[in-house]
């Protein structure tokens, strides 16, 4: 598996993209940004971070995008459109979404879904739905 961290909101589409022209394994999870002591202040995400690694790291070619975001009540935030956009709609963290040619799966895990025991069974069912995707 090979992580890329997604730092820059802005370049969010752009990385997603590059993702995608080397592995059709592209998955994103939004979790809450470090603190100055360098652990997340979201202590959910604290506790997904290496389930997530660890069931994604079964999946040949796979490519994790760490996309991390800052608290709700910072609405100031760059990272705040991940809440808004229609795409990611980012209401809970962390959230894990598999992306494709044609944007995110309609399944995502959030919060204590981030289990490692349920990493296999959502990949298998968000491949399948990409594999019977059609972008229009």
């Amino acid at each position: 598996m090979k992580c890329v961290r997604v730092s820059d909101p802005e370049k969010f589409d752009e990385q997603v993209a590059q993702a995608l022209q080397k592995s059709n394994e592209v998955f994103v999870l939004f979790f809450g940004r470090e603190t100055s002591r360098g652990e997340s202040w979201c202590s959910d995400c604290v506790v997904a971070d290496p389930e997530v690694r660890a069931g994604l790291a079964k999946v040949a070619g796979s490519i994790l995008l760490e996309v991390p975001i800052d608290r709700l009540s910072d609405t100031d935030s760059l990272t705040h459109i991940f809440r808004k956009r229609s795409d990611t709609r980012v209401e809970r963290i962390p959230t894990l979404l598999r992306w494709t040619e044609c944007g995110p799966s309609q399944d995502r895990l959030v919060e204590e879904q981030c289990r490692e025991q349920n990493i296999s069974s959502f990949v298998a069912e968000t491949g399948k739905q990409r594999d019977q995707q059609s972008c229009a």
